[in-house]
């Protein structure tokens, strides 16, 4: 059995390079070695309905979740829970409510347990969409979206993680910050709309949309590329910058965001504020329905 020397992550038998860091397998990291963390018990766990899901989370006695506050619908008397800033010192309890704080999370998490019997804890997202579920490996990583997380066993930190490229937070519509989640252990994201799984191969690229990324591995690389002109932004309403992914890794998408659905659910005070996807547009329409609405 073979792990990253870099991250810790196992590797296959014939895995070339780690999915979690894409550092080449069998080369020296150079820095600390991180063994594998162990092995953590299964959750389980039914979701139910479509498009207004709700998580089932049926802990065994001994398991522990953690959630953002205000996401727990219902629990059963054999759960407790406790509302606290996670981190072992005051500078780690007051930096982690600052991260958190700062990818649009809550300041305090909320921890639910069973010691004596097995109970039930009931979750779901606060607008319409769906919730992806990534077992994560030992070491292994994923990034989401600001203000994705749902939940996740406690084995798994939630870390804040920062976009590397300045063009892709100015432009981008995904803003500087994602959510860092690494395993062991089940984490649970809500997304708008339904969701599109992609698996990008070496070089293989995908653009989409600004808003519409949920999640994706750290081994793809993540950047706001110009696509189209000025016409097509200003008549076209499509934007001038597309988020641009690169393999390899897995990349999700959400067909509805927060923003689209805020914007349909209340069409005129946003046709006076303007477009946030792609003010252009919003103002040559502004201007052209003026113009062929005038009496003149």
């Amino acid at each position: 059995m073979a792990f990253c020397t870099n991250c810790g992550t196992q590797l296959g038998d014939s895995a070339k390079f780690c999915l979690n860091c894409g550092q080449p397998a069998g080369a020296a990291s150079g820095g600390q070695y991180y063994p594998p963390a162990p092995a953590v018990a299964p959750l389980k766990y039914d979701i139910e309905g479509h498009n207004l899901q709700i998580v089932r989370v049926h802990l065994q006695p001994g398991q522990e979740i953690y959630a953002e506050a205000g996401k727990m619908i219902y629990k059963s008397a054999t759960v407790d829970w406790a509302t606290r800033m996670t981190g072992q010192s005051i500078g780690d309890k007051i930096l982690g409510a600052i991260k958190r704080r700062l990818m649009g999370e809550s300041l305090f998490m909320t921890h639910f347990n069973t010691t004596g019997s097995q109970g039930e804890v009931g979750f779901a997202g606060a607008y319409p969409g769906k919730i992806q579920v990534f077992e994560l490996a030992p070491g292994q990583t994923i990034l989401v979206q600001r203000d994705g997380f749902l939940f996740a066993q406690s084995s798994v930190t939630l870390d804040i993680a920062l976009v590397k490229r300045l063009g892709a937070g100015l432009l981008g519509g995904e803003g500087f910050i994602l959510e860092k989640l690494t395993g062991p252990g089940a984490v649970f994201v809500h997304a708008g709309g339904d969701h599109v799984d992609f698996t990008l191969g070496p070089g293989e690229t995908l653009q989409v949309q600004s808003g519409h990324l949920v999640a994706f591995e750290p081994t793809v690389t993540y950047d706001i590329q110009m696509v189209g002109n000025i016409r097509t932004a200003i008549f076209g309403h499509e934007g001038l910058f597309l988020t641009t992914l690169t393999g390899p890794g897995r990349v999700i998408l959400q067909s509805m965001t927060l923003e689209r659905l805020r914007h349909e659910l209340s069409p005129a005070e946003h046709r006076h504020s303007g477009d946030e996807r792609n003010p252009l547009g919003a103002i040559a329409s502004g201007s052209l329905g003026s113009f062929f609405s005038s009496d003149d």
